[in-house]
C-alpha cells in the first residue's frame, strides 16, 4: 500500500499535464502583476494560483480521459495513464470533477464571481469546444480553440481588479497569435504520429509547405501584436527593445522552417516559442514595475 499510493498519485498528476498548467498560472500571474502599479495582494494571489491550477488541471484530466484512444497511437502521449489503462475513465472524471469544484469554489469564494466564470467558461471551452468538437472537425482546430488557452492574463487580470479593460485583452491575443505557430512547429515536427491518430491536423490535411507558410504568417501577425502594449502606452521602451529582438528571432525560426525545413528546425522553433513567451512577459513585467 506504501508503494502503491506515491504511484497512484503521480499517475493523478501527469494527467493535469504539470509543465502546460504551470505556463498557464505563470500567464494568469502576469495579468494579476500588470493589472494595478503597485504589488496585488499576496494572499488574492495565491488563492486565483490555486483555483486556476486546480481547474486547469481538471480541464486537461479531460482531455486526456476524451482523447486516451488517439493518445495511445502517439509516442508522445502513449505513456499517459489514462491511455494506458492505469486510471479509468469513472477515476479520471471523478478526479476533475473533484479538482474542478474545489477550484471554483476557490475562485468564487477567496477572489471574486468573475474570475470563476471567466474560468470555468475557458474550462468548457477547452473541454468541449476545443477537444471534443473542434479538434477532430477541423485542421484549423488550434486557431479556433486556441482563444481557451490564451485567456490566463485576463483571468489573472480579473482577479485584482474586477475588470476587463483593453489592455488584458491585448495580452490574451498576444498568446492567441502565439499559440497557431508555436503548435504548428510541433505538428511538423510529430507529423507522422498525427497522421497515424487520423487528427486533422494541418501538415497532414495542407501538407508541409502550406503549413510552413501559416507558420511565417502568424509570426507576422505576432509581431505586430507585440507592439501593441507600446502603442497603446501599457509600456515602455525596455519591453519594446525586448519584444522587438525577441520577435526578430522568432521570424528568423519561422523563415528557416519556410526555407530549409528539417524536423530539427522544427523542434528549435517550438522549443524557442515556449522561451519567448515567457521572456516577452518577464519584460512587459519589468517594464511595467520600473516604469512606475
Amino acid at each position: 500500500m506504501n508503494v502503491l499510493l506515491p504511484n497512484r498519485v503521480i499517475q493523478y498528476w501527469s494527467l493535469t499535464k504539470p509543465r502546460v498548467t504551470r505556463l498557464t498560472v505563470f500567464c494568469a500571474m502576469i495579468g494579476m502583476l500588470l493589472s494595478i502599479p503597485s504589488l496585488p495582494n499576496w494572499k488574492t494571489v495565491v488563492a486565483t494560483s490555486i483555483g486556476i491550477w486546480l481547474l486547469a488541471g481538471a480541464a486537461f484530466a479531460i482531455n486526456c480521459l476524451i482523447e486516451r484512444e488517439i493518445d495511445k497511437k502517439m509516442t508522445r502521449t502513449a505513456s499517459r495513464p489514462t491511455a494506458r489503462g492505469e486510471v479509468t475513465a469513472f477515476q479520471a472524471s471523478t478526479f476533475s470533477s473533484l479538482a474542478g469544484g474545489i477550484g471554483m469554489y476557490i475562485l468564487y469564494f477567496f477572489v471574486n464571481p468573475l474570475t470563476m466564470w471567466l474560468t470555468f467558461s475557458t474550462f468548457v471551452g477547452y473541454t468541449i469546444i476545443y477537444t471534443i468538437i473542434l479538434k477532430p472537425a477541423t485542421p484549423q482546430n488550434i486557431v479556433i480553440g486556441g482563444l481557451a488557452g490564451a485567456m490566463p492574463p485576463a483571468l489573472g487580470w480579473a482577479a485584482i481588479t474586477g475588470n476587463l479593460p483593453i489592455q488584458a485583452w491585448i495580452l490574451v491575443l498576444i498568446i492567441f497569435m502565439w499559440t497557431p505557430p508555436h503548435f504548428w512547429a510541433l505538428a511538423m515536427y510529430r507529423r507522422h504520429e498525427y497522421e497515424n491518430s487520423q487528427l486533422p491536423m494541418l501538415p497532414i490535411t495542407h501538407g508541409m509547405k502550406f503549413t510552413q507558410l501559416q507558420v511565417v504568417l502568424y509570426t507576422v501577425a505576432l509581431f505586430v501584436t507585440t507592439m501593441l502594449p507600446f502603442g497603446i502606452g501599457m509600456s515602455g521602451l525596455i519591453y519594446l527593445i525586448a519584444a522587438v529582438i525577441l520577435g526578430v528571432i522568432f521570424f528568423w525560426h519561422a523563415w528557416r522552417i519556410y526555407h530549409c525545413y528539417t524536423d530539427q528546425v522544427a523542434w528549435s522553433m517550438f522549443s524557442y516559442s515556449i522561451v519567448y513567451l515567457a521572456l516577452l512577459f518577464i519584460a512587459l513585467l519589468v517594464d511595467h514595475y520600473l516604469k512606475f
